[in-house]
Parts: structure tokens; sequence; C-alpha cells
């Protein structure tokens, strides 16, 4: 692990792929309290922020004029990118094209990255509790299906640092929408397990259990790596999380 970024592990036997997650720490000891943020919405200067991406994207070997970002709602709007773009209005990236680098912004949301080797397909997913509980994974790997015709059994997925079952206690209402497996009652109080919701989604799907990585980090509680919004509120940066295989 680098110390700017995170990897998942499952994807190391593919030379092809490209994938990380940025973490909080900067080694430069400036831009308190965002950090080594990557968004440019939360109050950090758009200098900071700017250099930011540009060691990110150094230090993984990419171009940043090759990155796609998007404008998250917690909705199920996933998109097809054939160039590197700005979607306003998404919350899942998907493409067949090499060269292009899919984006997502996090600070306790669940990350998602699919890879499908047999087409070379990929995909980056931002899903919340609102997203989580609308299936925009299902969603959107369904959609693979549809227009590549993807075997779900040859899909890898990498579910990447977010906020843990532990740490997200929740309303008694946002409590009732989620199946008895991903929740707790402790103490009285109401907790969900984004992750776990997400990972059973997969699964539901077809996918492998030895296809699926789940990062065992935990936004909330891993604090010197990892922003979160529960936690830190308006001082939060935001984490990138990437994926794309190379080309031109």
């Amino acid at each position: 692990m680098s110390k700017i970024f995170i990897k998942p592990r499952i994807y190391g036997r593919f030379s092809n792929v490209v994938c990380a997650v940025s973490t909080r720490y900067s080694g430069t000891g400036d831009s308190h309290p965002f950090y080594f943020n990557m968004s440019y919405k939360v109050g950090d200067k758009s200098e900071n922020v700017k250099l930011n991406r540009e060691r990110l994207f150094g230090a993984l070997g990419i171009e940043g004029n090759k990155v796609t970002y998007q404008h998250q709602t917690h909705s199920v709007k996933h998109n097809y990118v054939n160039e590197p773009s700005f979607f306003k209005d998404s919350d899942a990236l998907y493409t067949d094209l090499p060269g292009n680098y899919l984006a997502v912004s996090v600070a306790d949301c669940v990350p998602v990255f699919l890879f499908e080797p047999v087409k070379k397909i990929i995909s980056a997913v931002h899903s919340g509790w609102r997203g989580t509980h609308a299936k925009i994974l299902t969603e959107t790997i369904q959609t693979l299906k549809k227009r590549f015709n993807i075997n779900f059994e040859e899909v890898i997925a990498y579910i990447g640092p977010c906020i843990s079952k532990n740490n997200f206690e929740v309303s008694r209402d946002v409590f009732d929408l989620f199946r008895d497996e991903v929740k707790e009652i402790r103490d009285g109080k109401y907790y969900v397990d984004l992750r776990n919701d997400n990972y059973l989604q997969l699964k539901e799907l077809g996918l492998k259990p030895e296809n699926i990585e789940v990062s065992e980090y935990c936004s909330y509680g891993d604090s010197a790596l990892f922003h979160s919004y529960r936690r830190d509120r308006e001082n939060s940066g935001r984490m990138l999380g990437l994926i794309g295989l190379k080309g031109n």
C-alpha cells in the first residue's frame, strides 16, 4: 500500500488494470483540515485540489485528462463513457474502452469497482445508503449484461473503504429499509452494514465469492487514513477512487 493510495489485491494479476482509492495522507503536512483532499466542493483551496490530483495521478502513472468524473446525487443513474467527460447527474460509470479512467468521490459511501476480463469491461459505482437501498450496483451490472452480454461469473469486484456497520448509526426509518442480514440494534441504536449489502447484491447476481474483495478498512474508524464526512462534517475532504484499463 502506498501512503497516498491503496490498491485492491484482487486486480494484482491483471497488468492492464489500474485501480486505487486515495487516502487523506499527503505527507506534506499542509491543507489542514482537508489534507489530501480530491474534491473542489468541500471548501478546500482549488490550487490544493489540483496539486493533490496531479500527485495522485502521477503516482498511478495516468494522465489527468483521461479521467471521467461525475456529480453524484445518490441515484441509480449510470452512464457509459466513450471519452473523458463530466456527468452532472450520475452515480456509476462504465466503459469498454481502454485509456479511460472512471472516478468516484467518497467519504463514507461505498465505492465498488468492477472488471470483466473476457470482454474487458470496467465500472466504478458510488453507493451510499440511498443507492444501496435502490440497488445501484445491481442496476449497473444488469446494464452491463444487457449491453455487453457479460457472464456474471467472470466479473471481478472490489468493494473499497467505506463506513463500517459499527459506525453507521441511522434513524429507525432508514433502518427499516434494509434486510435483516445487514442491520443490528445495539444499545437501543440502529446500525446498517452498507458494505455487506453491496456484497450480497454481488453474490445474488452470481458473482463468485473468490472474485470479490471487500476492503477491511472503515473510513470513519481509520481516521489516519481516510476522510469521513460523518466523523468530520464540514472539515472532511474526499477520497477519489479510480479504475481504468491501460491503453491509448
